[in-house]
């Protein structure tokens, strides 16, 4: 049992499948593209694959969902949660153009039907959605503001529409405007060393009303 199954042993044949496929894809793209850092290509699951899915484990969104992912890069978390939530639709946006075009061509090898990816910086992005998720984009000083018109008011999740990001270290300073945000350490689901100092912050929509 490899890594991923070892944290999500509900996945079925074909997840599976697609992850194996996505982790192949993705060192074949990285070799021509820098889209991560080398040093890191040997660990793409836990680093990239595994820490994108930790959303999966904070929360499970239900069918139907919109999700927008701000900076997604190379797909994450994006990819890798559209694997997990078929039946929730992701926007992958990015304003390098290269690196939508390894998401097109990745999601495209992988056949997800629940995945559009645009070339666009997030303040000219429109889309209207239920959460927004990111992984360490900016400060959220300075994300919260460019996202916040693109989230619904009203949700049918068991969750509040919000923000969703996946940050590391320490972020007390970080987050001292968000006094309501929900700080959730990853070590509660995973119990490897890269993920101790990591953390999902969770900003509901009226938290920040």
């Amino acid at each position: 049992m490899n890594l991923l199954q070892q944290y999500f042993n509900t996945l079925s044949y074909e997840q599976i499948e697609q992850y194996s496929q996505f982790n192949n894809l993705f060192k074949k793209w990285n070799s021509k593209i820098n889209l991560i850092s080398r040093k890191d290509i040997d660990f793409l699951y836990e680093k990239h694959i595994i820490h994108s899915l930790s959303i999966a484990k904070f929360y499970n969104f239900k069918a139907n969902t919109k999700i927008l992912d701000v900076g997604t890069g190379g797909g994450f978390p994006g990819i890798p949660l559209a694997i997990f939530f078929p039946k929730v639709k992701f926007y992958l946006i990015d304003s390098i153009g290269k690196k939508i075009n390894v998401v097109n061509e990745i999601s495209r090898s992988l056949g997800l039907k629940n995945i559009n990816s645009t070339n666009i910086r997030s303040e000219n992005y429109g889309q209207k959605v239920d959460f927004v998720v990111s992984r360490a984009v900016t400060k959220m000083e300075n994300f919260v503001p460019l996202v916040f018109k693109n989230i619904k008011e009203k949700g049918f999740n068991d969750i509040d529409n919000g923000i969703i990001c996946l940050k590391g270290g320490n972020l007390d300073k970080e987050l001292l405007s968000f006094p309501k945000a929900l700080k959730i350490n990853l070590s509660k689901y995973f119990d490897t060393e890269f993920f101790k100092t990591k953390k999902i912050i969770y900003l509901s929509l009226k938290s920040l009303s």
